[in-house]
């Protein structure tokens, strides 16, 4: 992909958004069902678009809603739903829809009005709910992540705690969409005002803040007076960050306050957009440009369930961060079971496979998406879940779960934790690990991909890949399925003893992803990631 003259600089007045039109847009603007772009499409991360071109408006969220009301009905979910919010123009409004129509149903929702909500607080405190044995809860967190300021998201958490597994969302769904084709017929809705009054107000920041000891050591970050800064990026983990220098007396320093729908205090992402990307070196430019005044620094996207971890070495990749989580957390936890093994995506650093066999644990490895880690880290059976987009959840230190999504918050702390403890930053853990485990490579790229060219690459067959060498290496495996779980993986993964690639293809572009690495150097990966897409168009038919 080519870099923009504008990644890494702040961003021009010309890029900002306008958001009173983008609002307008949200309540004005009716979708056309019988447009595939226009319907809801619930992806990894739930339901995301834009009011600007139709894909994210009232009516999808009053048809979410709908859906979502009565899919607790029918699941005999009984107990409060917990709501958030981050700082997207969108998410006030999508936020302030969704209650009228559950107030309508007679949901009782828990929110702190008035107040940005992380994604990692509505898990933890749908997991504490249900801990007690009462009605189960459930949750949802308006928030498209880290995508630009003109979008907009909504993710639903089943009373697991973490993101909703395919046959909830699929129901979903299907319903909201039968729903926008009846025109909204079916949504049950009451005032703004009456939906306000019905509220039950909840104070998520303290409850999640106090028990930040029962997963973080922060008796010895405060003892070693570790110097951390944080950016949230305008996001909803501001007010978190503050409540923990404060309660925690950690030598912590919040170097961004602002919060602005715009996001124009952002500097450009490497394609020339505002992006919120707490792993990109162009979107954390500010936070870099400060990396030698603290020990670790640490960056969150607006819904605070991503990390980015900066030493005074600069940004961490993410993948090499997860592999450091993984080898510093299961030396570190001897509460947790012997036999809590360590959960990756397939298309995550295979560092983490040489650090778990180096650990003597199982690696886990499931599709993309963070949905696949939520039962491990509810009963134990995993101890941390990680994601290549530098998400990752782990468990408390006696082995119980703390949340089942992803938590940016206590990723940040750990690698305060770590310098603490160790008297090494991440990054020099990570310089340990290669002087151990072998040096790695990674990359990711986009290539062009028709919509056919798409359905096919989801489907293949083992059999389809025809290749024998990669890199110049025999192939060993040829997966469609995840080996962790067997469940499908919409693409292709093609390994080697010395590297592997990945297939995907994007659920909103007109492209494929391709993920690779090499531990024998970037020569070779740049190698790999050419016969990559030979071998993709070859099990493409050529085409």
């Amino acid at each position: 992909m080519t870099i923009s003259d504008l990644a890494g600089k702040r961003a021009p007045q010309r890029l900002l958004t306008n958001i009173p039109r983008l609002v307008a847009h949200y309540y004005e603007t009716r979708p056309d069902p019988a447009d595939p772009l226009q319907r809801v499409a619930f992806g990894t991360s739930g339901h995301r678009g834009s009011s600007l071109n139709g894909s994210f408006n009232e009516a999808h969220i009053l048809a979410i809603a709908q859906a979502v009301a009565e899919h607790r009905a029918a699941a005999g979910i009984t107990g409060p739903l917990y709501m958030g919010l981050d700082s997207h123009a969108l998410s006030e409004p999508a936020w302030m829809s969704a209650l009228q129509v559950l107030a309508a149903g007679g949901v009782r929702v828990r929110a702190q009005a008035g107040t940005l909500t992380a994604t990692p607080l509505i898990s933890h405190a749908i997991l504490e709910h249900n801990r007690a044995g009462a009605e189960q809860a459930d949750g949802i967190v308006i928030t498209p992540s880290h995508n630009p300021p003109q979008d907009g998201g909504f993710k639903y958490n089943p009373p697991s705690g973490g993101p909703a597994d395919t046959d909830v969302t699929g129901a979903v769904q299907a319903r909201a969409n039968a729903i926008l084709a009846g025109e909204l017929r079916d949504v049950h809705r009451v005032s703004l005002e009456d939906a306000m009054n019905a509220l039950d107000p909840f104070d998520f920041l303290r409850p999640y803040v106090r028990q930040l000891p029962d997963v973080i050591d922060l008796d010895a970050i405060r003892e070693s007076g570790v110097r951390i800064g944080v950016d949230p990026l305008g996001g909803a983990s501001l007010p978190v960050w503050e409540l923990i220098a404060e309660e925690h007396r950690l030598n912590l320093t919040v170097v961004n306050h602002d919060v602005d729908p715009r996001f124009a205090f952002m500097s450009v992402d490497r394609d020339g957009k505002i992006r919120m990307d707490c792993s990109s070196p162009y979107a954390m430019a500010g936070l870099l440009a400060l990396k030698g005044d603290f020990d670790v620094a640490v960056g969150n996207d607006p819904d605070a369930d991503r990390h980015g971890i900066v030493t005074p070495a600069g940004l961490m990749n993410p993948n090499h961060y997860l592999a450091v989580m993984i080898d510093y957390l299961f030396t570190h936890r001897p509460g947790w079971r012997p036999d809590a093994a360590i959960g990756k995506t397939l298309v995550s650093s295979a560092l983490i496979d040489r650090v778990g066999a180096g650990l003597g644990r199982r690696v886990v490895e499931v599709p993309v998406g963070f949905k696949y880690f939520v039962q491990g880290l509810l009963d134990g059976s995993l101890g941390f879940g990680g994601e290549e987009s530098a998400g990752a959840s782990f468990l408390r230190r006696d082995g119980r779960a703390w949340s089942t999504d992803k938590d940016g918050i206590i990723a940040g702390l750990l690698a305060a934790e770590i310098t603490a403890t160790t008297g090494q930053s991440p990054a020099e853990h990570f310089a340990a690990l290669t002087a151990r485990y072998g040096e790695t490579a990674y990359d990711r790229q986009d290539a062009p991909a028709t919509p056919e060219q798409k359905k096919v690459l989801s489907n293949l067959s083992p059999e389809q890949v025809t290749a024998t060498t990669l890199g110049g290496d025999p192939i060993t495996a040829r997966l469609t399925r995840a080996p962790g779980n067997n469940a499908a993986i919409g693409g292709l993964k093609v390994t080697t003893d010395h590297a592997w690639f990945a297939a995907r293809p994007s659920g909103t572009e007109d492209v494929y992803k391709i993920y690779a690495e090499s531990f024998r150097g970037p020569e070779h990966l740049a190698q790999v990631m050419s016969e990559a897409r030979d071998v993709v168009a070859a099990a493409l038919g050529g085409s």
